[in-house]
C-alpha cells in the first residue's frame, strides 16, 4: 500500500505535547480513510511537505514570505500524488528557496500540524495536513527567488516573533533539532 511508509513514519514520530499528537492521531487517521490523500484534487484536504532547513549552529531558520497567504512560514507544498513526503519537503524546499545544498537531519519526521487553507477562486476551503522535516543549509548559499515568494530570509530563532506569530512555526522552534 502506497500509504504504510507514511503510516510508518507516523506510527514513530513521536509528538512535543497533546495538541501536537491530537493532529498525529488526526492525520493518521485521514492517511487510513483517505487512499488519494496524496492528491490535491481531494477537496477536503491533502498531505502536504513542508522543509524546517536550519543553519549549521541550530540558530536561524529559513523563511518564505508566501505570496498568496501573505505569511512567514517554512517552505513546503503539495504532495501532488508523491507518498514520499520527505521527497516531497525537499523538492518543495529547493523550488521555494533555490537552495540546491540540503542535508537531511535524521531520517524521521520533525513536526507535523493540521492547518486551513483558506477558499481561493474555484478552490474551497481544506486543510494541509503538513508533515514537515529537519533539513540543513549552508547559510552562504545563495537564494533564488520565485513567483511563489514574496522574500526569503535566514532567522534567527531569537527573532521569529518579528516574522511571525504561527504557533505551528514556534513550536518547531522551541524543538531546536539537533
Amino acid at each position: 500500500m502506497h500509504r504504510q511508509p507514511l503510516l510508518t513514519l507516523l506510527s514513530t514520530y513521536r509528538s512535543v505535547d497533546p495538541h501536537e499528537e491530537k493532529m498525529r492521531q488526526e492525520i493518521i487517521a485521514f492517511v487510513r480513510q483517505y487512499p488519494d490523500c496524496f492528491e490535491r484534487s481531494l477537496k477536503v484536504g491533502h498531505i502536504t511537505g513542508s522543509a524546517w532547513i536550519v543553519n549549521p549552529e541550530r540558530d536561524a531558520v529559513v523563511l518564505i514570505h508566501h505570496r498568496k497567504l501573505d505569511r512567514w512560514l517554512q517552505p513546503g507544498g503539495h504532495a501532488d500524488g508523491n507518498p514520499d513526503v520527505l521527497q516531497v519537503a525537499r523538492r518543495e524546499a529547493g523550488e521555494e528557496t533555490g537552495l540546491n545544498h540540503l542535508r537531511t537531519m535524521g531520517p524521521g519526521i520533525f513536526d507535523v500540524d493540521i492547518h486551513p487553507i483558506p477558499a481561493r477562486g474555484d478552490e474551497p476551503e481544506h486543510l494541509h495536513y503538513d508533515i514537515r522535516f529537519c533539513l540543513e543549509a549552508d547559510p552562504v548559499e545563495p537564494f533564488r527567488p520565485t513567483a511563489e515568494t514574496k522574500g526569503i530570509r535566514w532567522v534567527h530563532f531569537d527573532e521569529i516573533t518579528d516574522f511571525t506569530e504561527e504557533e505551528s512555526v514556534l513550536r518547531m522552534v522551541r524543538k531546536k533539532k539537533t
